[in-house]
């Protein structure tokens, strides 16, 4: 069998002497896996990075087997953030959750777009690219169907000041109905609140902190444990990463 569909480099392993084994995530096929001939060589060697647009031609005689794969380079997005350790950890880790948590050969259209988008904001350096990071994974979350509800209170309803999470059921909670439980809760970002067009507001660093804290959570506990997972270590990296430019920067987050 054989197919031609775009695709985004995800991750290479290396494979003989001069061949790949590489994981695309494909608009029409999903997550999968082809064999790349001539992979070491100069002209496929800075195409195979991840975060790159291709064009993959793949062929094998059953649909369960490796394959073979043809790779044309579209956009080279890897190169454009390689003076940048911050987007390039983002592009890293979206591609490492992927990888991660897609099932094998499922098409997700839907997150396929919201990659390119995501690809489009890390390559521009657009100044919300954190905030652009976070919603991707909410993205993410509601591909796997764990999608949270931010919109309204679960408790009485409002759409206004909403300010925390519920670990439990993923629903926003309101500063009112937080009260003596909002130890308990996860904090809602700003830019989250009653939806997902919002600008991050207030306190920034702390605002992108808690997004990733929050989709974090949920990742690990419904996406990754139950499958004896751990969290990617370029999302870890990630983290870890924008901690630190806060913390060089002197902005103080809350705790």
């Amino acid at each position: 069998m054989h197919w031609t569909d775009d695709a985004i480099i995800l991750s290479q392993r290396r494979h003989g002497e001069t061949a790949a084994v590489v994981s695309l995530f494909t608009r029409a096929h999903g997550r999968h896996g082809g064999l790349v001939r001539g992979a070491a060589g100069k002209r496929l060697k800075g195409v195979l990075q991840p975060g790159n647009e291709v064009l993959a031609a793949w062929s094998a005689r059953l649909a369960e087997h490796l394959g073979s794969c043809r790779i044309e380079l579209r956009s080279a997005r890897a190169a454009a953030l390689f003076d940048d350790p911050s987007r390039l950890a983002a592009l890293s880790a979206a591609c490492a959750l992927i990888e991660a948590t897609l099932p094998s050969h499922e098409p997700h259209p839907q997150l396929y777009d919201a990659c390119l988008v995501l690809l489009a904001a890390l390559s521009r350096g657009e100044p919300d690219w954190p905030a652009v990071y976070v919603r991707w994974e909410l993205g993410l979350l509601a591909e796997l169907g764990f999608g949270l509800d931010l919109s309204r209170c679960a408790a009485t309803g409002a759409t206004a000041d909403l300010t925390h999470v519920s670990p439990k059921s993923g629903r926003a909670i309101s500063a009112g109905a937080a009260g003596p439980y909002r130890e308990r809760l996860l904090r809602l970002p700003a830019f989250l609140a009653g939806g997902l067009g919002g600008p991050p507001a207030n306190d920034l660093v702390a605002d992108l902190r808690d997004g990733l804290a929050l989709t974090g959570f949920f990742l690990e506990q419904h996406v990754l444990v139950p499958h004896q997972q751990k969290m990617p270590a370029a999302r870890t990296r990630l983290v870890e990463r924008m901690a630190r430019n806060a913390t060089s920067s002197g902005v103080k987050t809350s705790p």
